[in-house]
């Protein structure tokens, strides 16, 4: 799978050689389509466990490498970018849910309340490589139980961390958002741009 870059894409990176994301997410991959970035997508595998009892802000930069890292050394001399996300209520990191009960669970726990969208992103070419987080604020309206049961049974919230999708069905349940909207998607691209600027 590969996106074209158009118009405009040296602004967002103008480094040469291959680009690649460690990503399955279609999400993410439209994201970097947006901005026109030539890249190319490889599935770094099945994601691994959270590291023990890391924070947020260090967790998520660790999986966002390991993802690179796992892809990185398949293929020399690419450039390649990885990224993890959670989300994070009163304390508690949610990832994506197994199943719709768990979905169903996660969603009971974050309606109505202010929660962390945090990312964690890292770049890797060969031996270098660096690593940033980002994390913006959200607030979900409060929701009927019958309105967060007919959520779930879309399917959306089955693949993404904390069960719901931003930029899909959910959009009408969000009241407020402190930060970066790229970010909660799963893909901070201001950041990212930072980032890829060390490598140009």
């Amino acid at each position: 799978m590969s996106a074209r870059g158009r118009g405009g894409a040296t602004l967002f990176f103008g480094g040469r050689g291959p680009v690649i994301l460690a990503s399955a997410s279609p999400r993410r991959v439209a994201l970097l389509r947006q901005v026109g970035l030539a890249f190319t997508v490889v599935d770094p595998g099945p994601d691994r466990a959270w590291p023990g009892e890391a924070e947020p802000r260090h967790g998520v930069r660790a999986l966002a490498l390991d993802k690179a890292r796992r892809v990185a050394a398949r293929r020399r001399g690419a450039l390649v970018i990885g990224a993890d996300t959670t989300v994070v209520v009163r304390g508690v990191r949610l990832g994506k849910p197994r199943d719709g009960a768990e979905a169903l669970a996660m969603l009971r726990r974050i309606h109505g309340r202010t929660h962390e969208v945090w990312t964690g992103i890292a770049v890797v070419r060969d031996g270098e490589q660096r690593t940033a987080a980002e994390v913006t604020k959200v607030q979900l309206a409060r929701l009927a139980e019958a309105d967060l049961e007919e959520y779930v049974r879309t399917g959306e919230p089955l693949d993404k961390a904390g069960a719901y999708g931003i930029q899909g069905i959910a959009a009408q349940f969000v009241r407020r958002i402190e930060g970066d909207y790229g970010n909660v998607v799963g893909l901070p691209l201001a950041r990212l741009r930072q980032v890829l600027a060390e490598f140009a």
